[in-house]
C-alpha cells in the first residue's frame, strides 16, 4: 500500500520561509505525479504545487508563484515545498498527495494517494 508521510510544517513569522518534505513508500506506477494541496479552516482543498515524477514538469497556483518551489529527490522518493516569502494566507494544513497521471495536474480528484498533512502556521 502506497503511503505518504509529511513533515516540516511549524510557526513561522511573517516573510520567512519554511520546506516541506513527503516520502513516498512506493512508487505507484511507472510515471506518476506527486503535489501539494492546502487546506485552510473553512476553505476547500487548494492545489499548490505538482511535478511530473519523470518529467520534471511543475505547475504552480497561481496564489503561490515565483515564491515557492517544488522539487523531489528520486533516489530517496521524497518530495519537497520550498516555501519562501509567507504570509498569513498561507496559513493551513499542507497535504502530499500522489497521482498515478504523468503528467502534473492540479485536480485534487486525480489523485488517489494522500498524507496525512502538515500544519503551517505564519504569524503577522
Amino acid at each position: 500500500q502506497v503511503r505518504l508521510i509529511e513533515s516540516g510544517g511549524g510557526l513561522v513569522q511573517a516573510g520567512g520561509s519554511l520546506r516541506l518534505s513527503c516520502t513516498i513508500s512506493e512508487r505507484p506506477s511507472s510515471g506518476f505525479t506527486m503535489g501539494w494541496f492546502r487546506q485552510a479552516p473553512g476553505a476547500e482543498r487548494e492545489f499548490v504545487a505538482a511535478v511530473g515524477w519523470v518529467s520534471g514538469v511543475a505547475r504552480y497556483g497561481d496564489s503561490v508563484k515565483a515564491r515557492f518551489t517544488i522539487s523531489r529527490d528520486g533516489a530517496k522518493n521524497t518530495l519537497f515545498l520550498q516555501m519562501n516569502s509567507l504570509t498569513p494566507e498561507d496559513t493551513a494544513m499542507y497535504y502530499c498527495a500522489a497521482s498515478e497521471t504523468r503528467l502534473p495536474t492540479i485536480s485534487k480528484g486525480a489523485y488517489r494517494y494522500w498524507g496525512q498533512g502538515t500544519q503551517v502556521t505564519v504569524s503577522s
